[in-house]
């Protein structure tokens, strides 16, 4: 919607930037936002939060002068709205007439697409090994990832393309040499920043197990097999493979404090299994995960921590903000992880939401047999990430 030319308003509008969103309901503020994109867009993906109420209206219903009362109904006067829709165009109009019609509204800078290039950086608190270990938070689309640092050295384990230069400066002002780029499987919710950090210098690591889904720059990586392992400072970073979300999932074992479980494991719920053979492969797909957790994962100390690849709107943070957690805690919670193996997969397989997004276009990207420039890869990858087998948490169950 924000490719058509909307009319400057004739009173001046405040805009918020995407930043200042996310500290207010950070901080807990009440937050009043008015959607304005289709309808179709604001149910696939929209702001979310306990203090957040949220309304869709799209913005052709205010392009006629004389605006129907029953829409006008629909938006507070007793309170800030703030308006936003795709790209900011069409918000910074709505604003506008709702202004002249002696609303308190303001709207929200490049909209959903300045939302998704919130990338923050966390520390886990909790981590006892060597060196510093963060996790990187992408709120819009629930994307998480690693850097571990330590005498001078970095990896970071599932970077996304749309980030590569943030590393790249988050290194630099840490002071460390970022030696390593790690993947832990074929994604199908964004697009991988391994290829990308590989050509600026840093070695690209894909694991060996996921060659065989067609990789086709296997021979410019290098190929992670169980057991192996990367040492960054006095920190170790030690492969495990366990497949299951995808043939070739791959978890690293960082210092054995965290394990980086990528898609394998999530705060409050396991991985769905049918992203790479669809409906028909899921069960055995399903069955190979149960044999991962219990057998690569869950044989683990109960107090390492996990720490995966995304988090969805059901996820409890830790006190230290990281979505991490002890898997003894996870054991306790999730009954999912103490079923038999039958009660399993048929749990797993009972509540799966929707694939992700432009997922069929995702995957073949980031195995190298089609391309997308900067541009493309950022639309491609907008919107939640649904790669949790439930659309509610497990953790409590």
């Amino acid at each position: 919607m924000d490719d058509m030319d909307f009319p400057t308003p004739d009173v001046e509008i405040e805009s918020v930037t995407p930043d200042e969103l996310k500290a207010r309901i950070d901080a807990g503020e009440v937050v009043t936002l008015l959607d304005a994109r289709m309808e179709s867009d604001y149910e696939e993906w929209h702001i979310d939060g306990e203090n957040v109420e949220s309304i869709n209206v799209p913005y052709f219903e205010f392009l006629e002068d004389d605006i129907d009362a029953h829409v006008l109904q629909k938006i507070p006067e007793d309170r800030e709205v703030t308006v936003l829709c795709a790209k900011g165009g069409a918000s910074e109009y709505v604003a506008g007439t709702l202004k002249e019609r002696g609303y308190d509204v303001n709207h929200l800078e490049e909209g959903m697409n300045g939302w998704a290039r919130i990338y923050e950086a966390v520390e886990v608190e909790r981590y006892d090994g060597a060196g510093t270990l963060l996790q990187y938070q992408r709120p819009s689309s629930g994307c998480l990832g690693y850097l571990v640092y330590d005498d001078g050295e970095a990896a970071v384990i599932d970077p996304l393309r749309a980030f590569t230069d943030r590393y790249l400066t988050d290194a630099d002002e840490l002071g460390v040499d970022l030696q390593y780029a790690i993947d832990t499987h074929i994604h199908a919710d964004h697009i991988s920043g391994v290829r990308a950090l590989d050509a600026v210098g840093v070695e690209g690591v894909i694991p060996d197990a996921s060659v065989d889904r067609g990789v086709t720059y296997a021979n410019e990586m290098t190929l992670a097999e169980d057991g192996d392992e990367f040492q960054v400072g006095d920190a170790t970073i030690e492969t495990v493979y366990t497949p299951g979300h995808t043939s070739g999932m791959t978890s690293y074992l960082i210092n054995d404090e965290l394990l980086a479980t990528g898609d394998g494991l999530f705060v409050e719920s396991v991985a769905r299994p049918d992203l790479e053979e669809g409906d028909d492969g899921a069960p055995e797909a399903a069955s190979q995960l149960y044999e991962s957790l219990q057998e690569r994962v869950l044989t683990l100390p109960g107090e390492t921590l996990i720490g995966g690849a995304h988090f969805s709107d059901a996820a409890e943070p830790a006190e230290d903000g990281t979505y991490t957690a002890p898997i003894g805690q996870l054991t306790e919670e999730m009954d999912a992880l103490t079923m038999e193996e039958d009660a399993f997969v048929e749990l797993i397989l009972s509540d799966m939401p929707p694939r992700p997004a432009n997922y069929e276009d995702i995957i073949p990207t980031n195995l190298g047999q089609q391309e997308a420039d900067d541009d493309e890869a950022f639309e491609l990858e907008l919107g939640p990430n649904n790669c949790a087998a439930s659309q509610e948490s497990l953790a409590g169950d």
